[in-house]
């Protein structure tokens, strides 16, 4: 008993402490990381307030703009027109540029001018008059700098990582100096920046850049500083800038908190600006608060604004941000809640975030709340499964998750502070997982050895590829990554019924020599016959990195080559065959198993069991074959058609099944959107949108009547308005055949 309980908590023990290394920045656990990552992401998608924000309009240059007013950049006359516009007709209270201008404009004609007065012109007297008025007319770089002045207007930079060229531009006044914050914080600190043409930059109110060199591994936005260092002096970015401008520019005051008396102590917390308190990190980031999707603030064209025939609602009292959706200009950022985000709108919900104060807090403390977390979890779930069945420790587990879960949103959605979840949660599971398996080999030991003294008098048959291995006779096995195939004859016993004996058999001969061919030509091994049945197996006994690529193009040749064998057989007047083909890929036990009579080099394992009820689902579905997710995943080149998401007879967990479509490099326009279509579909099917879903599916049906998939699902909808599936009906069929 003590034994048991000592060999728990070594068990205990060894799982929990890479998560507390991994907690303390001492180990690296990239998995950790990017669950955390996703676990952020569903906490932020889940919590947004998905409401549109009219404080802040967004003056688009966006691709109507580019085709009315021409390529970007525009001349700067036309920009003082369109700052013009935005102050004087509609009313904007600030506007700030995402974007920089670091040359001056040479598009005016000014230089052709000047070389005109030095040269050909020189003595040209009524040239020489106009001049003047000439030159104030085409110096666009002053008519832009004069629409700037004694406006509230902010300048968009960059700053830069890296020094391999030289800065260019002016940067505006530092937010802060280094006279002044004196303090020890750990800033990003560029050595390099790209700022605006100095006759633009002085003219302006401020300046912010709007780079972020804090972007996660995965390139996804959640995190942008608000506060870099750069010679010492701080510098803000372009959402704080305009923040402060539309509050009357109050200074930024630094909020730390300490465990002791010392300044090099302190840990950067907040910053106030005026009436708002913004949470930030040691690095002065921000965690970008979204509202919703993009278009959660209003777009307003901005050749509508040069034009002035934009609605005045909503510019009037807004902060406008000038910015582009066009994907030629190429600032399209990733974030949680899209792909392609246009940046500009990332400083909007920035600036709506600090307005509202809904911007996340993760202060350097909640390291410790982690930390503590994963040993009271640690403590808890140890003592339970040290003492309780299985059934109570799978029920003290769940009930474990979910009060991890629902705690950590509460904190999250009532408190704003984020604390880490995926670490704590996968340290549960992990724990419950180990204590299980150890449960179940102390407590099944004794089957185990009934199963290994009685499984010799299996009779498995060898094969061919086990002809350089013949003095194996034993039972040694290896566990591998491998792809297993398995195919049967639809309506054999119809067909079996229909022939005589001999032609039967010779009906077989004709069928499995060109099969086994197909699969010993892409390196597969025939595992065994079971009447008209074939078991293959592709990675063993040779390595075979590439074995679901290799079963997949197997099983797509025996499909094509069943055609070609029915003309065969209708010259012969025996019946049309068809085949349905399942492969499934994953952990299987491989090796010599049998007696001292007959030995077999076969595979096991729960993978290939799946393989098996994949396989037994093709004709339930119409088709031809049936792939498991591991094997699409292992094939990312082709196009797959997700069939249905079930549980098959013997196996709780729910397991997607998919059609391979073709190659995506030679996939039409039309397979192509029925995937998407298809895709969308299912969504909707599963969320119980059953009108949509209905009309989807009903399109797709009409357009492909031959595929049978669709149908099936609309007969679902059918059946599942008259009688409702359960609250919490996940959108899993259950098959309760194999």
């Amino acid at each position: 008993m003590y034994f048991r309980l000592i060999t728990r908590l070594l068990i205990s023990i060894v799982v929990l402490l890479p998560f507390l290394l991994h907690n303390r920045g001492d180990m690296d656990i990239p998995a950790l990381d990017r669950i955390e990552q996703f676990a952020y992401d569903a906490r932020l998608v889940l919590t947004m307030p998905q409401t549109p924000d009219e404080r802040i309009v967004i003056v688009d240059i966006d691709e109507k703009s580019l085709t009315a007013e021409g390529q970007w950049p525009w001349g700067r006359n036309k920009l003082a027109r369109l700052v013009d516009n935005l102050f004087d007709k509609y009313g904007v209270t600030v506007v700030g540029f995402d974007a920089v201008f670091p040359e001056p404009d040479r598009g005016s004609g000014l230089a052709v001018l000047a070389s005109l007065a030095e040269g050909s012109l020189s003595t040209d007297t009524e040239f020489i008059e106009q001049l003047p008025r000439l030159r104030n007319t085409l110096d666009w770089d002053n008519i832009f700098a004069e629409s700037l002045r004694e406006r509230s207007t902010v300048m968009g930079y960059v700053f830069r990582e890296d020094d391999s060229t030289a800065s260019i531009g002016r940067l505006p006044a530092p937010s802060v100096s280094a006279s002044m914050h004196g303090t020890d914080v750990a800033f990003r600190k560029p050595k390099a920046h790209s700022g605006n043409y100095g006759v633009l930059q002085d003219a302006a109110l401020a300046g912010g850049f709007f780079d972020n060199p804090t972007v996660d591994e995965d390139g996804v936005y959640r995190r942008v500083p608000v506060l870099q260092q750069f010679d010492g002096d701080l510098y803000e970015s372009l959402a704080l800038a305009v923040t402060r401008a539309a509050a009357g520019w109050p200074d930024i005051e630094f909020v730390f908190h300490s465990s002791g008396s010392k300044r090099d102590s302190l840990n950067l917390e907040w910053l106030n600006v005026g009436p708002y308190q913004i949470p930030v990190d040691g690095e002065a980031t921000v965690l970008v608060p979204y509202r919703g999707l993009q278009g959660s603030f209003p777009y307003i064209s901005a050749t509508e604004v040069l034009n002035g025939t934009a609605p005045i609602y909503p510019l009037r009292g807004a902060i406008a941000l000038v910015g582009t959706s066009a994907p030629g200009l190429l600032d399209l950022r990733v974030t949680p809640v899209g792909e392609k985000y246009n940046g500009v709108e990332v400083h909007a919900n920035i600036v709506s975030g600090i307005l509202d104060g809904r911007i996340k807090h993760h202060p350097h403390y909640v390291q410790g709340v982690e930390f503590t977390l994963l040993l009271m979890t640690a403590v808890l779930l140890t003592w339970v499964m040290a003492r309780a069945n299985v059934v109570t420790g799978t029920l003290v587990t769940i009930l474990v998750l979910v009060s991890l879960a629902a705690g950590n949103l509460l904190i999250w959605n009532k408190a704003n502070f984020v604390v880490p979840l995926a670490p704590v949660m996968t340290l549960a599971f992990t724990l419950y997982l180990c204590h299980t398996i150890y449960g179940y080999l102390i407590e099944t030991r004794g089957k185990r050895q009934l199963s290994t003294l009685f499984g010799q008098y299996v009779p498995p048959e060898l094969v061919e590829e086990m002809d350089d291995n013949k003095d194996l006779l034993n039972m040694d096995s290896d566990s591998r990554e491998m792809t297993v195939l398995f195919s049967d004859i639809r309506g054999f016993t119809t067909i079996s019924e229909s022939l005589k004996p001999r032609e039967l058999s010779l009906l077989m001969n004709e069928y499995l020599t060109p099969m086994t061919r197909v699969i010993h030509s892409h390196r597969g091994t025939i595992d065994k016959y079971m009447g008209d049945a074939i078991m293959a197996f592709w990675g063993a006994p040779l390595e075979d990195p590439d074995h679901a690529r290799h079963a997949l193009e197997a099983a797509l040749q025996m499909q094509q080559d069943i055609d070609t064998l029915n003309e065969d057989f209708a010259a012969r007047g025996w019946p049309e065959i068809r085949i349905g083909v399942g492969l499934n890929s994953g952990m299987m036990r491989v090796g010599n198993m049998g007696s001292a009579f007959r030995m077999a080099y076969t595979v096991m394992g729960d993978a290939v069991n799946l393989g098996s009820r994949i396989e037994g689902l093709t004709k339930k579905y119409g088709i031809g074959i049936a792939v498991g997710h591991s094997t699409v995943a292992a094939v990312p080149d082709h196009g797959f058609l997700e069939i249905d998401l079930v549980r098959v007879k013997g196996k709780d967990r729910p397991v997607a099944i998919y059609e391979p479509v073709g190659p995506l490099a030679a996939l039409t326009s039309d397979e192509k959107m029925m995937l998407k279509q298809h895709a969308r579909a299912l969504k909707m099917y599963r969320d119980g949108d059953w009108d949509r879903a209905e009309q989807a599916l009903f399109m797709l049906h009409q357009s492909h009547p031959t595929r049978k998939i669709f149908q099936i699902y609309l007969d679902r909808i059918a059946y599942f308005r008259n009688h409702p599936p359960a609250d919490d009906w996940d959108g899993v069929f259950t098959h309760e055949t194999k």
